[in-house]
């Protein structure tokens, strides 16, 4: 029963992320990139604030899979870096830790388009 819980709690909490997005896409003026970086920048100063690891035990992959949870990755990486290294840590941790997503990200999308042929829009 406590696997049905963890898979509802994931699902309504990351629902809710892409429902927020959502609701800026259609009420806002913003494009799409714009709200993508609100996104990884809201996951990483709520990371900053402390408020995202709570959150993200309590949601699971609701909150780690969405861009706020990426954004997340990103300032515990540097965070991380930066009590081992210094301030180089800054520049060397965000990579480290979204190395394996940003790659996925990459191959995956150019295997789409190979697929499915895009067409630029006029």
């Amino acid at each position: 029963m406590g696997e049905v819980v963890d898979y509802l709690k994931a699902f309504v909490f990351g629902g809710l992320i892409c429902v927020f997005a959502q609701i800026l896409m259609e009420k806002t003026k913003l494009m799409p990139g714009r709200i993508m970086v609100i996104l990884v920048c809201t996951g990483a100063i709520l990371g900053a604030l402390q408020l995202y690891e709570p959150f993200l035990d309590f949601a699971g992959s609701g909150a780690s899979v969405p861009l706020t949870g990426f954004g997340y990755n990103l300032w515990r990486g540097i965070k991380e870096a930066i009590d081992k290294d210094g301030m180089i840590g800054v520049y060397r941790g965000g990579f480290k830790m979204a190395a394996v997503g940003t790659s996925a990200a990459l191959i995956f999308s150019y295997l789409a388009s190979l697929i499915f042929q895009p067409k630029m829009t006029k």
